[in-house]
């Protein structure tokens, strides 16, 4: 593989570039309604990377290398794609006047963005890629945002971490988990809707790309639609109600223009019970052409965003208390009151110079990024657990006792549930009444700087042959540390560790109060350079791709508390962990006709591990997983397109490798190697991702178009990883724990057991009315199957096998009999119905719109994924915990929103 790609550099390169007769297309770009220029539109041909954009009049001229017949492509924001077919013979031509129609469905990116925060409720379930596709004209992509992504479906299966998300051309993914934090321009709808997007491993003029692709929005006040715009949003979703507001100026005849926007959104509770909603955002930009060559835009943005968090459940809790029940609130003083709040704030102050010319373009920014982002949880310290859904006070507990099954007491508490299923806040300041805090309310605080640099260059070599290149730095600081928010009453907590009885910060005060630093305090450094280099070489049948890219990256911890358990390496930094990698990737595509066209990918890609994989428990301690790696990625894709006069669509098969993955959970287990809070190390984990897209739209009329689109995938682990668990008590006695709280289990037998990544089978079929009058409605309706939960490793290693009191195994625990208690079986699948609908209205100049969407018409409960606990950790334990058929410790689900609604209304002028 990686002699295949060298040699086709060296060839592609090197290689001989041939002469050819260039011809030109021109033009002019209006809108039908206003009969004004559209001065932000894009023009291509499909099947080619050649591309143009207008000037400030409308106008545009596209060179073409040859004769021949092809397809123009316009696009605009905020305006529906236009596809002209054009025939070139031997001269030059213009198409004089191309008028645009308004998308008037425009709001419906809204409704995604709506869709969208959902995902931020809950780690687990924020790596979803639907906002990441919100720029996409395929019709495949389009369904997977707007009707899958409320069931979480992931495209092919990956996490949104392997798609690249750039503002203003600089890199916006996190060094943390590698995904990029959409609430960072949230509420900023107006401002965002210029946006290139790039699919999959498709080449892009911004950078070297990740396999899920990119997106670059580019917040310039002379890309955006001047004037005013007012809206208001009404939703039962994550928030109930928003205001926002944006201006843009036209771009003066000084050079200067310029946009101011705000937003606020709000709930006092979301869809889900006690799920408060809280954000406002701030944007501001300024754009100076000093000539038609230079121009520099200063940007500056800040979205807060604070919300109540919910709870994945059992199957015994969600028939107690349904599909919207969250254990994480309770009323105080006649206030929901959520105890697993987050906190995001995080401003971006940014500077781009750009340079445009016939042949070169040239853009330089530096973008510096601060503020906080924390998660409260309740602590409870030798005193009951305040969980609501804590196994001991469920009806299982006393059903699946050892000693015998108690009906009684199970009866007893689950009417006591059914009463008290909420957090009983009174009875937390009672139990703190005495000074020293037996519960506490605390914030998992990170605050963060990061200074970002980029220059991407995009270079006409000769009539055909193009050069992109790019070089970027990012430097993070990280300050981690728990923050005492409220003592509930107590005067002062003992920061002592419950289960080892040893001091978290050794050097400071044993009693810390509110506001105080507590249990863990660290800093992480992260540094990354990274370039690219891209060339593409275009002709009449054909046209190819190659790029490379390298980058160095290196973490580092530096801790400030001396931990009692880890003496020797909490306090002081870490050595520095470098990871040097590269990638490589490639594309042709060939014309068969003018309508119908192939297009390969291929790719290998080495990437370090992102900053929550590499330490094992940087909270307490420098240790890294040992002899980590790089991760490396083979993926491949083949395409198929056509575009004829009423059918257009796209046929894709592909198939990815992930390999060396690296994975770090964190969990309480109870196993034939001991009981306690553990950190899991994952290593050596493989992964295989291969399946099939097709995308079908067909335009009946002038009026009505029909969709179909299918998606059906195979996403498996595809190796058995190496397991070692990590003690917080580290020094224990038990001969299996190492001095550093380390036990290797061993490989676990995972290979084949399909990967909890959303549905990995997804079928929609649409239609669309579209009124000449400027009104439209649409319905959807989608089937989603082969979901799955995600599994515990822990029980597939021999450690499942151990009977704790003997240190053998059990002696009914044979293949046979492990197997069918761990069997995996998919999720239900479901059926979703969602309608959508719009009218706009021109009058005077000034524009109305209304857009209204309701998703799951009827009402269907379903679950959007889950986890397998790992409590169980031995055949027996597992056994006995599921006789009864209701288990303690079964798996936790979360459920996908019922009926949900948004409306929104929008008046430009």
């Amino acid at each position: 593989m990686r002699f295949s790609f060298v040699a086709f550099f060296m060839v592609f390169c090197y290689g001989p570039v041939w002469a050819q007769t260039s011809f030109s297309v021109e033009g002019k770009i209006v809108s039908r309604r206003s009969e004004l220029p559209i001065t932000n539109a894009q023009i291509g041909l499909e099947g080619l990377l050649i591309s143009t954009q207008v000037d400030d009049q409308g106008r545009f001229g596209l060179k073409v290398p040859d004769a021949g017949e092809y397809i123009l492509t316009i696009t605009a924001a905020d305006y529906s794609v236009k596809r002209l077919p054009i025939s070139i013979e031997n001269e030059d031509i213009d198409l004089g006047a191309l008028y645009l129609e308004e998308d008037i469905r425009v709001e419906q990116a809204d409704n995604l963005i709506s869709l969208s925060d959902s995902e931020l409720l809950d780690d687990e379930v924020s790596s979803n890629s639907s906002a990441l596709l919100r720029a996409t004209r395929d019709v495949f992509l389009n369904r997977a945002a707007f009707d899958f992504g409320q069931a979480f479906f992931r495209v092919r299966g990956y996490d949104s971490q392997y798609g690249k998300v750039l503002l203003n051309g600089i890199d916006m993914n996190k060094f943390y988990d590698g995904r990029p934090q959409w609430n960072n321009w949230g509420g900023m709808n107006d401002v965002t809707r210029n946006q290139q997007f790039s699919n999959g491993l498709e080449a892009s003029d911004y950078t070297f790309g990740g396999i899920l692709g990119s997106t670059n929005i580019d917040t310039r006040p002379s890309g955006l639609r001047p004037g005013t715009r007012l809206s208001s949003s009404y939703s039962n979703r994550t928030y109930a109600g928003r205001l926002m507001a944006t201006y843009t100026s036209r771009l003066h005849k000084n050079g200067l223009a310029y946009t101011v926007s705000g937003s606020r959104r709000w709930a006092k509770e979301g869809y889900i019970d006690g799920t408060l909603y809280d954000a406002f955002s701030l944007f501001g930009a300024v754009e100076y052409q000093f000539d038609q060559h230079h121009s520099i835009a200063l940007t500056a943005l800040w979205a807060s965003n604070r919300r109540g968090r919910s709870s994945a459940i059992t199957q015994e809790v969600f028939d107690l208390g349904g599909s919207t029940y969250n254990p994480y609130w309770g009323e105080q003083d006649g206030e929901i009151r959520n105890s697993r709040e987050r906190m995001i704030a995080e401003p971006i102050l940014m500077f781009n110079h750009y340079f445009s010319s016939d042949k070169f373009n040239l853009n330089t920014g530096v973008a510096y990024q601060f503020g906080t982002n924390f998660r409260s949880r309740l602590g409870y310290f030798n005193t009951p657990n305040p969980d609501p859904t804590y196994y001991r006070y469920l009806p299982s507990f006393y059903i699946n006792s050892p000693i015998g099954a108690n009906f009684i007491s199970a009866n007893t508490v689950k009417e006591d549930f059914l009463k008290n299923a909420q957090i009983d806040w009174d009875r937390l300041y009672s139990a703190n009444a005495q000074g020293q805090a037996a519960y506490v309310l605390y914030d998992d605080v990170s605050d963060d700087t990061q200074l970002s640099f980029n220059t991407t260059g995009n270079l006409s070599l000769t009539d055909g042959l193009f050069a992109d290149f790019g070089v970027s730095y990012k430097n993070l600081e990280s300050h981690n540390y728990a923050r005492i928010d409220d003592l509930l009453g107590a005067d002062y907590h003992m920061d002592i560790d419950p289960f080892s009885n040893t001091l978290n910060d050794s050097n400071g005060s044993v009693e810390k109060r509110e506001n105080d630093a507590f249990a863990y305090n660290y800093r992480m450094t992260a540094n990354a350079l990274e370039s690219f280099v891209q060339f593409r070489y275009e002709r009449k049948k054909w046209n190819v791709f190659a790029s490379a890219k390298y980058a160095a990256t290196q973490y580092r911890r530096k801790g400030f508390f001396l931990n009692e358990r880890y003496p020797d390496s909490s306090l002081g930094e870490s050595d520095e962990i470098t990871f040097n990698t590269y990638g490589l990737k490639s594309g042709l595509a060939y014309k068969l006709t003018g309508r119908h066209w192939l297009a390969a990918h291929g790719a290998y890609l080495v990437k370090p591990p992102v900053l929550q994989n590499v330490f094992v428990n940087p909270r307490e301690n420098n240790s890294v997983v040992p002899d980590i790696q790089a991760e490396t990625n083979t993926s491949l894709d083949l395409n198929y397109f056509f575009r004829l006069p009423q059918l257009t669509g796209r046929l894709t098969g592909f198939y990815t490798r992930f390999q060396n993955t690296t994975d770090v959970n964190f969990f309480f287990v109870d196993a034939g190697v001991g009981s306690d809070f553990v950190q899991e190390v994952l290593t050596g984990l493989d992964k295989l991702h291969m399946g099939t897209e097709l995308g079908l739209e067909y335009q009946v009329s002038s009026s009505v178009k029909l969709s179909a689109v299918a998606a059906v995938g195979k996403y498996v682990y595809a190796s058995d990883p190496n397991v070692t668990i990590n003690f917080d008590t580290a020094g224990r006695e038990e001969d299996l724990i190492n001095l550093e709280g380390a036990v290797d289990l061993g490989v676990a037998k995972i290979k084949d057991y399909k990967l909890a990544q959303g549905p990995q089978q997804a079928y929609a079929i649409g239609i669309e009315y579209r009124d000449p009058k400027y009104w439209w409605v649409g319905a959807t309706a989608n089937y989603l199957a082969n979901n799955y939960t995600n599994i515990s490793t822990v029980s597939r290693t021999r450690s499942f096998y151990l009977n704790p009191e003997t240190n053998g195994p059990f002696v009914d625990a044979t293949e046979e009999n492990v197997d069918k208690l761990l069997r995996q079986k998919p999720l239900d699948s479901f059926y979703l119905l969602n309608l959508v609908g719009g009218k706009s209205w021109l009058k005077k100049g000034k524009y109305i719109s209304v857009f209204a969407s309701i998703n799951n018409v009827f009402d269907g409960v379903f679950r959007t994924g889950g986890y397998e606990q790992s409590r169980n950790g031995n055949f027996g334990q597992f056994k006995q915990d599921n006789l009864s058929g209701t288990p303690s410790f079964a798996p936790k689900y979360w459920y996908g929103y019922g009926r949900t609604y948004f409306l929104n209304l929008a008046y430009s002028f």
